[in-house]
């Protein structure tokens, strides 16, 4: 039976106050209380949400390689008016693999002043090719440009495709397959190097490579990472796409007979643990390695990737994700007679220290080696430091 008892709405009533006008003997003829038809609502919340991150400035020594340009460019009293190299495309990406102590990722030995770095991701330049359409399964081109933060379909497709081409040229790791469900099975015979290799040497065109063996892209293996553009000064400079990936079932990884020097899987807490000291580079044993710290060795877009690979405890949690996909670039700072490259890092909120640049020394986090699931990596901390404007 139906009650004649006023029905609970959830909005909250409103009072009339004394001597407001409200009361009808009070309020003009035909007047209604201005707020007669706006009831305050409840929402639920009281205040905004603290931020959950922010960002920092990052400062990183300037690989020795760069140090002549740099040093060169931080002595030009008017620096807007110098002309800036237009960056190359290119693409890397981020292997990964459950290991004893969170992740491992393939990492390589990278001959010559690559502006990805001495020891780098897999990865290499975009070619002219890659941006010519081919079948393929995954987001569409669009998808990527929009993910990736381009201006034209035709780099993110050139990006994507270069990534799966170095990645099958220096590692082996091929991310295609006959239809969406099926992944192309490693074969470790000649013959599988043989076309590798006349991939790389550009005897033969990736796009020709899969046509050939009946296989399309899969490019719905790969999550974008992040984007990392070469410092104006450095006359070679790239505009790197970062993604990342699981190995497919029946794959493994073997360097490239004719140009591979050194590559292996890496223990990434382990690694970032071992920072300070020379480890990998006397691993790799080269000449511009054995010696060298590992922030000698990598770029500023690989280390700050690193950091972010050994948080994760693994590869489902990795690949799983969130992101949003920022095009960042460093720039450069002097302190002194001291150069180093500056960038902008998003983290979760620390309290302030109001000091230019870095953590404290007190307040580092230190990494503790026996610690299963964490790492986290200490800032190096310098003297505040000034960009040298016009």
């Amino acid at each position: 039976m139906l009650s004649n008892q006023p029905m609970y709405t959830g909005m909250i009533p409103v009072q009339p106050g004394s001597g407001s006008g409200s009361t009808p003997a009070e309020q003009p003829q035909g007047a209604a209380h201005p707020d007669a038809t706006k009831p305050r609502m409840f929402t639920g919340r009281s205040s905004l949400p603290a931020p959950r991150t922010e960002s920092i400035q990052r400062l990183y020594s300037v690989p020795e390689y760069m140090r002549v340009a740099a040093q060169h460019w931080s002595r030009i009293e008017n620096q807007a008016d110098q002309s800036v190299r237009s960056a190359r495309l290119a693409a890397s990406v981020i292997f990964v693999r459950d290991g004893d102590n969170g992740l491992e990722t393939i990492l390589t030995y990278r001959p010559g002043c690559s502006p990805l770095g001495i020891v780098a991701f897999p990865g290499g330049a975009v070619r002219e090719d890659d941006s010519h359409p081919l079948p393929w399964h995954g987001p569409s081109p669009e998808a990527w440009r929009k993910k990736l933060h381009f201006d034209s379909v035709d780099s993110a497709r050139a990006s994507v495709i270069a990534a799966i081409r170095e990645s099958f040229e220096e590692t082996g790791i091929l991310l295609a397959g006959s239809d969406s469900q099926s992944v192309a099975e490693y074969s470790a015979g000649d013959e599988h190097m043989c076309q590798r290799s006349a991939v790389a040497l550009e005897d033969r065109s990736f796009n020709e490579f899969l046509r050939l063996t009946g296989l399309q892209a899969r490019t719905d293996l790969l999550r974008a990472v992040d984007r990392w553009q070469s410092p104006d000064f450095f006359h070679k400079r790239f505009d790197t796409s970062y993604f990342t990936a699981a190995i497919p079932v029946g794959q493994r990884a073997k360097l490239l007979r004719e140009k591979g020097v050194w590559g292996d899987w890496i223990n990434v807490r382990q690694l970032l643990a071992e920072r300070n000291t020379t480890a990998l580079g006397d691993a790799i044993g080269q000449e511009n390695t054995v010696g060298k710290k590992l922030e000698e060795l990598i770029a500023p877009g690989v280390m700050c990737m690193l950091e972010s690979l050994a948080k994760a405890d693994s590869t489902v949690a990795w690949l799983a994700k969130s992101r949003t996909v920022r095009v960042q670039k460093p720039t450069l700072v002097t302190s002194g007679n001291s150069c180093m490259l500056s960038f902008m890092d998003v983290v979760p909120v620390a309290p302030k220290t109001g000091r230019f640049g870095a953590v404290p020394a007190a307040e580092k986090p230190v990494a503790d080696k026996n610690a299963e699931g964490t790492f986290t990596g200490a800032l190096k901390t310098i003297a505040p430091t000034t960009k040298r404007t016009a």
